[in-house]
C-alpha cells in the first residue's frame, strides 16, 4: 500500500492526535508548529468518556500516560448557585467505564500534549514554522512558511491551528472570531485546602443566575489538586491570552452571592488567570479539495459542555479512518468530504449547545455525547 504525504498545521491536541492516527495508518506525516518548542502552557481540561475512548485507540502508551497524570472524577454534579440544591448527578469513574467503555479524565493540557508528543516521532515535528501562503492547485497543496523561499508540497493539508486558523482563512477567506462578552477565571489549589467542600472529588458545575455565570471544579493530579474555572459576563475585558494574571478579589466579588460551598472554593485561591472567550458560528463546510480542518480551526466553542478537546480528538480519529486506505492523491478530496459529512452535524450541534449552556442543568441523558465511539461509528 502506498502512503500520502500529509502536513498538519498546528501541534495542539487535535493536531498531534491526528498525527499519531495517520502515522499509525502508514502515511508520511509532518506537523508544522509555529512555536519554537513545546511549552507547558494552557488550561486544565476535562476529557469526557467519548474523548478518552477516542484517545485510547491511539495506543496503550498514550492511554497509560493520560491515566498516570490525570484524575478520575467520581461524578458529574450540577448545583444551583444560591441554594446549593443538587439538580443532577451522573456517576462517572468505574460506572462511566462500564457504560461507555472509558472513564472521564481531568488533566492538564500540557500532560496530554506530552503523552501525544511522546508517541509521535519528534523528528517529524517542524518547529518555528508559521504558514504564510497556501496554494491548492489540482492535486496537492503548496505551503510557504515564514522565512523560507521554497514551498512545501503536500498531498493533504490539515488545519489544526486553532480559532485563528491560517488554513481556514486560506480556504474560506479571512474573518475574525467574535468576542462573547464572557470572561473566564481559572486557578489550581491544593485539595487539602478545600477538602471540606462536599464532593470535592467530583466534577461539579455551579449554575449561576445567568447562562454566562458558572463555577466549575474538578480534581487534578490524581486528586492532589483541585481546578477551579469560573465564567461571568464582562464586556470590558478582551484579552484572549491564557497566561494573563487576574485579580483574586475581583473574582470573589463576581460570585459574592453564591452558596458558601462555592465561595469556599474561591477563598482558597491565591492567584488566578483571566481570559476573554471568543467563538465562531458553525461552518457550512470544513474541506476544500485536498485541505480540511479539525478542532477549533473549524468549530471553536464555549467551554460550557467541556467538549472542545474531545471534539478535536474525535475529529482526528474519524479523519484518520477516512484516509487510512487512501494511497492515490486523486482520492483525497472524496475522503475529506466523507470525514466532513461524518463530523459536521455532531460538532455543530455541540458547538451551538455549548453556546446555549443548558445541557445537563437539570439532569437528562448524556449518552448522545458520552456514548459516541469515534473508532466504531460507521464510515460514511
Amino acid at each position: 500500500m502506498g502512503q500520502l504525504n500529509i502536513g498538519i498545521v498546528g501541534a495542539g491536541i487535535g493536531g498531534l492526535a491526528a498525527a499519531n492516527a495517520l502515522h499509525q495508518a502508514g502515511h508520511d506525516v509532518v506537523v508544522f508548529e509555529q512555536a519554537k518548542q513545546f511549552f507547558r502552557v494552557g488550561a486544565d481540561i476535562n476529557l469526557t468518556p467519548n474523548a478518552v475512548r477516542a484517545l485510547d485507540g491511539l495506543g496503550p502508551d498514550i492511554a497509560r500516560a493520560a491515566r498516570a497524570s490525570g484524575a478520575r472524577p467520581t461524578h458529574r454534579i450540577s448545583r444551583l448557585w444560591d441554594s446549593g440544591e443538587e439538580t443532577s448527578r451522573l456517576p462517572m469513574s468505574d460506572e462511566a467505564e462500564r457504560k461507555y467503555g472509558a472513564p472521564q479524565l481531568t488533566i492538564h493540557r500540557a500532560d496530554l500534549l506530552a503523552a501525544l508528543a511522546d508517541a509521535f516521532p519528534l523528528e517529524r515535528v517542524r518547529f518555528d514554522h508559521r504558514a504564510e501562503s497556501i496554494d491548492a492547485r489540482g492535486q496537492g497543496v503548496s505551503v510557504r512558511f515564514k522565512g523560507q523561499r521554497e514551498a512545501t508540497t503536500l498531498d493533504v493539508l490539515i488545519g489544526a491551528d486553532g480559532i485563528h486558523s491560517v488554513v481556514r482563512s486560506a480556504m474560506f477567506g479571512a474573518e475574525s472570531p467574535r468576542f462573547t462578552g464572557v470572561v473566564a477565571f481559572r486557578a489550581v489549589v491544593p485539595t487539602e485546602r478545600v477538602k471540606d467542600v462536599p464532593d470535592i472529588a467530583a466534577f461539579t458545575k455551579w449554575w449561576g443566575p445567568s447562562p454566562e455565570s458558572q463555577i466549575v471544579t474538578f480534581p487534578l493530579n490524581q486528586g492532589r489538586d483541585t481546578f477551579i474555572f469560573a465564567t461571568t459576563a464582562q464586556d470590558s475585558w478582551h484579552e484572549e491570552s491564557w497566561t494573563t494574571a487576574g485579580n483574586v478579589d475581583e473574582l470573589r466579588g463576581f460570585y459574592a452571592d453564591f452558596h458558601p460551598d462555592a465561595r469556599a472554593l474561591l477563598d482558597a485561591c491565591d492567584t488566578v488567570l483571566k481570559t476573554a472567550l471568543y467563538e465562531r458560528d458553525p461552518l457550512a463546510h470544513w474541506s476544500a479539495g485536498p485541505m480540511t480542518l479539525l478542532g477549533d480551526a473549524c468549530h471553536p466553542m464555549m467551554p460550557f459542555m467541556a467538549q472542545g478537546a474531545g471534539m478535536a480528538i474525535e475529529d482526528a480519529v474519524v479523519l484518520a479512518r477516512n484516509l487510512a486506505d487512501v494511497a492515490d492523491p486523486s482520492a483525497v478530496p472524496a475522503a475529506l468530504a466523507r470525514y466532513e459529512a461524518m463530523r459536521i452535524e455532531r460538532a455543530s450541534r455541540i458547538q451551538l449547545a455549548s453556546r446555549g449552556n443548558q445541557w445537563l442543568k437539570a439532569g437528562g441523558n448524556a449518552d448522545w455525547v458520552y456514548g459516541y465511539d469515534a473508532w466504531g461509528v460507521p464510515l460514511a
